[in-house]
C-alpha cells in the first residue's frame, strides 16, 4: 500500500460557489480541483496570472467540464482585496464556501505589504481578514462555510501585542506563527459573530500539518534564493510515507472542514504530532482558547485595514 492512501469523500456541489485563495499551486490548487471535481463553480483569485492559467488548465486536464473563474487578487494590498470585493459583490452572485488558505511564510528578513505591515500579517491575517468582511453580503446569501488555514506553529506563542508588525526585532517564524495565530482567532471569532447575530455563517479551521509545499521552497518574491534545509527534509518523509503528510493528503482538513456537516470547528492531520495522517477533527490548541484575545484581533484587524465587517 502506498503511503498516504486515504482519500475524503466529496458531497455533489452542483449549484455551490466556492472562492479558494492561493489557488494556483500547492495545497490550494488540490482544494480547488477537488470542489471543481465535485461541481462547484470555483473562483479563483490569484496573485500572478500565469501561474494562475497553469492552474485553470491542471484542473480542466482532470475536470473538463469545470466551472472556474480566474481573478487577480494580491492579499498584500488592501486596494487589491477591495477591489476584488467589488467586482464579486457587483455580480452578486451568493458565495457558498471560502476557503482562507494562501500564505507566505518566513522571509529571511522583514518585508512590508503595501500598506506597511509586516508581511506575513499583512497578508496570512490582515488580508483575508478583509477580503472575508468585503464578501460578507455574499456569504451570508450563500450562508457560507468559511475555512480559514491556520499552521501547526499555531499550536504554541502568543501574539505580539507590542509590535504587531515587527518593527522593533525581526523574527521570520515568531511573525509566521502569529499571523496564523490571529488568523485562528479571527475565524474563530467570525463564527461566534455569526451565530449571536444570525449571520447564517458558519466558520471552520483547518491546519494541513506538514508537507513539501513552497512555502519553505526557494522563492525569491520573499528574498529566499535558496531551499531551505526544512523543505529538504520535509520532501525526503513525504517521499517515504514517514511522520508527514503529502500536498494531497494536506489538502484534505480543509476539504473536510468545508464540506462536512459535523459541528466540529477544527481540522487537520490525525497522526501523533499532527505533521500528516487521515484528516479528522482537532482539539482546539491553547493559543486559540483565548475568546478575548479573539474579540481584541477582531478591533484591531478592523482599525488596521479600516473595514469593518458590516
Amino acid at each position: 500500500m502506498p503511503p498516504h492512501s486515504y482519500d475524503l469523500t466529496i458531497p455533489d456541489l452542483s449549484t455551490k460557489r466556492a472562492v479558494v485563495t492561493g489557488a494556483s499551486d500547492g495545497i490550494g490548487l488540490r482544494i480547488a480541483t477537488r470542489l471543481a471535481g465535485a461541481g462547484a463553480e470555483v473562483i479563483m483569485p490569484v496573485r500572478n496570472s500565469a501561474k494562475g492559467e497553469a492552474a485553470v488548465a491542471a484542473i480542466r486536464d482532470r475536470h473538463p467540464r469545470a466551472v472556474l473563474t480566474l481573478e487577480t487578487l494580491d492579499l498584500s494590498s488592501l486596494v487589491s482585496v477591495a477591489e476584488f470585493g467589488e467586482r464579486l459583490c457587483a455580480e452578486g452572485k451568493p458565495i457558498h464556501f471560502l476557503i482562507n488558505n494562501a500564505g507566505v511564510m518566513t522571509p529571511p528578513t522583514r518585508q512590508t505589504t503595501a500598506d506597511g505591515f509586516e508581511l506575513q500579517f499583512g497578508t496570512n491575517h490582515l488580508g483575508h481578514f478583509a477580503l472575508t468582511a468585503r464578501l460578507m453580503p455574499l456569504l451570508r446569501a450563500g450562508r457560507a462555510r468559511v475555512t480559514s488555514q491556520t499552521s501547526v506553529t499555531a499550536r504554541s506563542g502568543s501574539i505580539n501585542w507590542d509590535d504587531l508588525n515587527w518593527e522593533r526585532t525581526y523574527a521570520g517564524m515568531a511573525a509566521y506563527r502569529q499571523s496564523k495565530i490571529a488568523l485562528g482567532l479571527f475565524g474563530l471569532e467570525l463564527g461566534r459573530r455569526s451565530a449571536a447575530s444570525g449571520w447564517g455563517i458558519t466558520s471552520v479551521l483547518s491546519h494541513p500539518g506538514v508537507a513539501p509545499t513552497s512555502l519553505l521552497a526557494a522563492r525569491r518574491e520573499v528574498g529566499r534564493a535558496n531551499d531551505t534545509g526544512s523543505v529538504r527534509m520535509i520532501r525526503w518523509l513525504s517521499a517515504r510515507g514517514l511522520l508527514v503528510g503529502t500536498v494531497d493528503s494536506a489538502s484534505l482538513p480543509a476539504l473536510m472542514a468545508a464540506t462536512s456537516t459535523s459541528d466540529g470547528e477544527f481540522f487537520g492531520p490525525r497522526w501523533p504530532g499532527s505533521a500528516g495522517g487521515p484528516p479528522g477533527q482537532a482539539g482546539l490548541w491553547k493559543p486559540l482558547r483565548d475568546n478575548g484575545a479573539a474579540r481584541r484581533m477582531w478591533t484591531v484587524s478592523e482599525e488596521l485595514t479600516e473595514v469593518t465587517v458590516p
